[in-house]
């Protein structure tokens, strides 16, 4: 049987542009001789809907979507993804489902089983999980088709009470098919790869995966769909954050040398850049703003803007203060020099002092303090937001994930954003994306990657004043947010009691900025986001 992977970007709630792209892959499935093409889970109405879910018209217009599509498949089946209605009385009001299309109309209907409901998934919230098993029959095959979660409880670390593809297996399938919708973090591709091998040994069948590609706001998704035989071998695999095709003959086993799984620096700048560019597309926008400091988030930052929208579309603002040193804005030109990128300098110096004189007497007697430096970065903010608004660009926020983390930050000012680019990055990667950039030529300056980071808000400052240094910060972080280690086990692996003590009491205490954030790109395991609910008011390492 020769099977057609179609590894599309969808646009969440684009009935008519989704149903074009996928009418197309069937079109191009059929003059290449397929005889099924697979799409990726709730294809349809793109992934994931939240609480699009809620509205009946959004998923009549999934369906009517579905039987559109299903009127092309003449001489070919399709199986694709859509929410559509449990017809029980009892239970969630919907079902998460792959659709098999064949002779212009839907032939049979499968249910995804497992639904998560944990991390940046949310699934129970919606959906009935499937109870009823049985495999689609066709052209003389049994095929198991299943639904993203639905053979990744295989790997010891069991969720579920039930297993669909134990379920499959009395029926004797000759392989399996998984359409699927996910995200991408840096170690996903090597967990992927393990789970999908997991099943193949499990079972000892061949696997077909389709994954979804794109971001969708904050998740992004790699792609990297792909066809192993019954020995986990590579039949078929698809590119890695790129909308791709191909065709594989299931009877033949030709071999195919996998991809090589991306270094995680590598892939996090790719999926930042990615996520950045569907953002904007996807929104209908063009043109970002962001505020260039000489230090290396907004130039780490600058660079994944320009790559992703064209340099013609960045504008950098220098916006230096009375505490600003020379080489900050030297450093930040020759960045935007570059780049290519257009850029200009517009001083707060007035700004901040027009403040001042507006709080002297309420300021009167007490020493230059936090609140001094703030009024500079929400001087900055209000400039950069002033020139959003006029101009239509939208400002890119270019704070790290061990500022957010310890609440690093102010609030209405270098907090600002709608898009949060490098929030999930903790700052020692954020100096390897610098290195990396750097690869072929010297993109960002070098006094930039070595120079001591500093928000310059008073004279002297630097980072450390308030921080350890990154290394020990970042691993600290890793092991709380990540790992979700408490203080004994992180103190175990060496650190000082009193250190871990005030950094997790940082994180927990500054809950409250981290909910007034832009959307954050996820690359992590474990973001900041939809992925990381925990409660503002609470006394918890508090």
């Amino acid at each position: 049987m020769k099977i057609a992977l179609s590894q599309l970007n969808y646009l969440i709630g684009d009935f008519e542009g989704n149903k074009r792209k996928i009418i197309r892959d069937i079109e191009r499935a059929q003059n290449e001789g397929a005889d099924m093409v697979v799409f990726a889970e709730l294809a349809v109405s793109g992934y994931p809907p939240r609480d699009f879910l809620e509205f009946e018209d959004f998923v009549r217009k999934c369906n009517k979507a579905v039987e559109d599509i299903a009127t092309h498949a003449q001489g070919i089946g399709a199986i694709i993804g859509l929410p559509t209605f449990n017809p029980d009385d009892r239970g969630k009001a919907l079902r998460n489902s792959a659709a098999f299309l064949y002779d212009g109309k839907v032939e049979a209907m499968f249910h995804k089983a497992l639904l998560p409901t944990y991390d940046i998934f949310d699934e129970y919230r919606y959906f009935e999980p499937n109870h009823v098993f049985q495999p689609l029959e066709f052209k003389g095959k049994k095929i198991a088709v299943t639904i993203c979660e639905d053979i990744w409880d295989v790997d010891g670390d069991y969720q579920y009470v039930i297993s669909p593809l134990d379920e499959l297996r009395g029926y004797q399938p000759d392989f399996i098919i998984n359409i699927a919708a996910s995200p991408f973090h840096y170690n996903q591709p090597v967990i992927r790869k393990r789970i999908l091998r997991a099943n193949v040994k499990k079972y000892d069948l061949p696997i077909v995966y389709v994954n979804h590609v794109g971001a969708q706001t904050e998740l992004l998704f790699d792609g990297n769909s792909q066809v192993l035989d019954e020995n986990g071998e590579t039949l078929q695999e698809l590119k890695y954050f790129e909308e791709d095709f191909a065709l594989v003959d299931m009877d033949k086993k030709e071999l195919q040398h996998p991809i090589p799984l991306p270094e995680k620096i590598a892939a996090i700048e790719e999926g930042l850049i990615m996520g950045v560019k569907n953002y904007f597309e996807k929104l209908g926008l063009k043109k970002a703003i962001l505020g260039l400091s000489g230090g290396i988030d907004s130039a780490v930052t600058a660079v994944i803007a320009a790559k992703a929208l064209g340099k013609a579309n960045v504008y950098g603002v220098l916006l230096p203060s009375k505490f600003s040193s020379d080489h900050s804005v030297t450093d930040a030109e020759q960045l935007a020099r570059n780049l290519g990128i257009q850029y200009e300098t517009i001083p707060v110096k007035e700004v901040v002092e027009s403040f001042e004189k507006t709080l002297e007497k309420q300021f009167e007697g007490l020493p230059f303090g936090i609140a001094e430096e703030n009024i500079q970065a929400r001087a900055r903010g209000v400039i950069l937001m002033a020139l959003s608004n006029k101009f239509g660009h939208i400002l890119l926020n270019t704070s790290n994930k061990s500022e957010a983390a310890v609440g690093y930050g102010t609030l209405y000012g270098d907090m600002n954003g709608g898009l949060s680019v490098i929030g999930d990055v903790y700052k020692t990667d954020v100096f390897a994306l610098a290195r990396y950039m750097n690869k072929e030529m010297e993109v960002i300056p070098e006094n930039i990657i070595t120079k001591p980071p500093s928000a310059e808000l008073r004279p002297d400052q630097k980072d450390s004043d308030s921080l350890p240094d990154y290394e020990v910060l970042d691993d600290i972080l890793t092991l709380y947010i990540e790992q979700r280690k408490g203080p004994q086990a992180i103190e175990a692996k060496g650190y000082d009691p009193a250190l871990v003590a005030k950094v997790l009491r940082m994180v927990n205490l500054t809950e409250y900025k981290r909910h007034q954030t832009p959307p954050i790109l996820r690359v992590s395991p474990k973001a900041f986001g939809m992925g990381r609910r925990m409660p503002i008011v609470a006394k918890y390492l508090a």
